[in-house]
């Protein structure tokens, strides 16, 4: 990297966290929003521009542009709902700096919320809708494939076809997430995990297991972006250096494999070209990866190791605590929480702020990513402590 950060990243907040029923998507999401203000030594009036993202299984009224009244903000140069599946919360940060970079805002509020768990109804029911992979009106629903668990055990099915996988290469990258999950005082999964205990676990939809499978929460988590120039010192900035996008338009009927071949690689080669560097130089990685076959087809996708080697990379313990490539180091969305694209970049801002406590890992360049859809929709976020990679 030889030029100037794109922006910077100057708050981060939390609401509660919680697995049990509670406040409004709405609440939680002004809650996260005013801890990221404070965070930021920011008075909520210095906030010019909100960026808000929700579940997209939930309809637009539950985290409206009408939040801002909520919050109380006044006249706002930016505002909108932003919509990218999984990747949202990264492409939140993106729309953000760009709209500091070209000089339409100098801090925007970017915030997710969701709240899957309600009196009636647990996360596994709220998330049992149908995943249209086929393009064929209803067919998931009639065949029963609902959620997200069916389509990405293709994935790992597909994966342990063609390279070999096993069970215990998946459980590897479970038992790694808890092993970083039992550092972080944020993390809601902390027992230590065997693999007697990942291959006891009950099916959810073969081959993947529960403990293969995301961990919903209910909460929010928000991020101020601002100028660098005008960058908090309450806390350490956290510099954006490269970002990237990449959405699949390959077909499920072609040479490509649509299990792996998705925009995750191009989403990576443009953040990575973009802040010069390469994986050889991230120091850590926070990926959204809600099953472990995921995370896996991830490191292969971002360039760590090559095709169909990713299985054991994990297995060779590369990713875990005193591993070569930290993965996940708040637990990631197994072990530590979902809240979607949120989990993975709040723990980039803590590592990179070096706030980690005992989980803290080196920082000078750290790859946080999003996910959308069945592997379609992918962003990249390049950040680092250090306002030159040079």
């Amino acid at each position: 990297m030889t030029g100037h950060p794109i922006a910077a990243i100057t708050g981060l907040g939390f609401s509660a966290l919680s697995r049990k029923p509670g406040s409004s998507v709405r609440r939680l999401a002004c809650d996260a929003v005013r801890d990221a203000a404070a965070d930021g030594g920011l008075p909520l009036s210095s906030i010019d521009g909100l960026l808000l993202n929700r579940s997209p299984i939930e309809p637009f009224e539950t985290l409206p542009l009408s939040v801002r009244r909520d919050l109380g903000l006044g006249d706002l140069r930016l505002l909108a709902s932003i919509e990218g599946e999984g990747s949202s919360v990264v492409q939140m940060i993106q729309y953000a700096a760009l709209a500091i970079q070209a000089g339409m805002a100098e801090r925007v509020a970017c915030v997710f919320a969701d709240a899957p768990i309600t009196a009636n109804v647990n996360a596994g029911k709220t998330f049992a809708i149908a995943l249209p992979i086929t393009g064929i009106e209803d067919w998931e629903s009639e065949i029963g494939f609902l959620g997200a668990a069916p389509a990405f055990a293709l994935v790992a099915a597909r994966y342990m076809a063609l390279y070999g996988a096993t069970p215990e290469d998946f459980g590897n990258w479970a038992i790694a997430e808890r092993q970083w999950a039992m550092l972080n005082p944020r993390a809601f999964l902390k027992k230590p995990l065997s693999m007697d205990d990942y291959l006891a676990s009950r099916p959810i939809a073969r081959p993947l297991r529960m403990l293969d499978c995301a961990y919903p929460v209910n909460g929010a988590v928000a991020f101020i972006v601002g100028k660098v120039e005008v960058a908090a010192a309450a806390r350490p900035p956290v510099y954006i250096h490269g970002m990237g996008q990449g959405h699949s338009g390959c077909p499920a009927f072609s040479d490509h494999e649509p299990e792996f071949d998705n925009g995750a690689a191009m989403a990576g080669r443009i953040a990575y070209a973009m802040a010069g560097v390469g994986p050889v130089d991230v120091s850590s990685a926070q990926f959204y990866a809600p099953f472990s076959c995921a995370g896996i087809v991830a490191l292969e996708n971002y360039g760590f190791c090559k095709r169909g080697e990713g299985a054991g990379f994990v297995s060779a313990g590369n990713i875990a605590p005193g591993g070569t490539l930290p993965v996940n180091t708040g637990g990631g969305m197994l072990s530590g929480f979902y809240l979607q694209g949120a989990t993975s970049i709040c723990e980039a801002v803590i590592q990179t702020r070096g706030e980690g406590g005992q989980r803290q890992v080196t920082n000078d360049v750290v790859l946080a990513t999003g996910l959308g859809g069945r592997q379609e929709h992918h962003g990249a976020l390049i950040l680092s402590p250090h306002a030159s990679l040079t």
